[in-house]
């Protein structure tokens, strides 16, 4: 595997293990005081009211961490058209909700970074390390 497809696998694990972490904050800690602050949430009583949105959008995000890291491990263990086709797909998708994040107001477009800088770093190296497949 070249050095490119090397370091697009190291964001696709990085990009997961962010998105594991949003499944956390969304799906098991989302009505903590730390947790409200993060995602601006006014009230404890506000937490309550959208904790089951917020708990199916981090299985989202859980999904797509597990795609990434899984394609990862079918890449290294000899599977990479499976493997690629994973990657490639839970990262373009990372990628999207971060650019439709950003969308929705410019007081998102930090958390938008943390959630699509490493899919992004990702795609881009696995499109470079496809062009120089030799």
């Amino acid at each position: 595997m070249s050095v490119l497809l090397v370091i697009s696998s190291v964001f696709a694990v990085l990009a997961g293990l962010v998105h594991v972490y949003i499944f956390f904050l969304e799906s098991v800690a989302w009505t903590s005081p730390r947790v409200r602050k993060i995602f601006g949430i006014a009230s404890d009583s506000e937490a309550r009211a959208t904790r089951s949105l917020a708990f199916n959008q981090g299985f989202y995000n859980l999904f797509l961490a597990i795609g990434a890291i899984l394609g990862v491990v079918f890449a290294f263990t000899g599977n990479g058209a499976t493997g690629w086709t994973l990657i490639v797909f839970a990262t373009a998708s990372m990628l999207g909700a971060a650019v439709v994040l950003v969308g929705t107001g410019r007081r998102y477009l930090n958390s938008a970074f943390v959630q699509g800088a490493f899919p992004l770093i990702a795609l881009l190296f696995a499109f470079l390390g496809s062009m120089f497949a030799g």
